[in-house]
């Protein structure tokens, strides 16, 4: 069984910065494309960044330039580093696992981050 931990949002001013940690307990973490989706009130989860188990990245053009998403694969652990925020950028931050030799995926519960002064 897979769990996802994300850790790491709070409150930020614009401008500011954050990271956000997605720790995975479980096997094949190698296997895994890691992704970080977003969701603001009243909207649709959106996909922010993904890594692949290689470090390819890919990245949303709404957060392009500003967000870096890496992974430590001896920790089991994805970032998401978070530089000049925007109110824009408050929403909950989700961590998803995608198995990509089986197919299961998992999701996070979520870490809050609220950009604002």
């Amino acid at each position: 069984q897979v769990e996802l931990a994300e850790s790491g949002g709070g409150l930020v001013q614009p401008e500011g910065s954050l990271r956000l940690s997605c720790i995975y307990s479980g096997d094949f973490f190698g296997q895994n494309v890691i992704h970080w989706y977003r969701q603001a009130p009243g909207k649709e989860r959106d996909l922010v960044a993904s890594i692949s188990p290689g470090k390819s990245t890919h990245y949303a053009d709404f957060v392009k330039g500003r967000f870096t998403i890496y992974r430590d694969n001896a920790k089991r652990t994805v970032y998401l580093q978070m530089n000049s925020l925007k109110p824009e950028d408050t929403a909950v931050y989700y961590c998803y696992a995608q198995n990509f030799v089986n197919g299961v995926t998992y999701w996070g519960e979520g870490t809050l981050v609220t950009v604002s002064s």
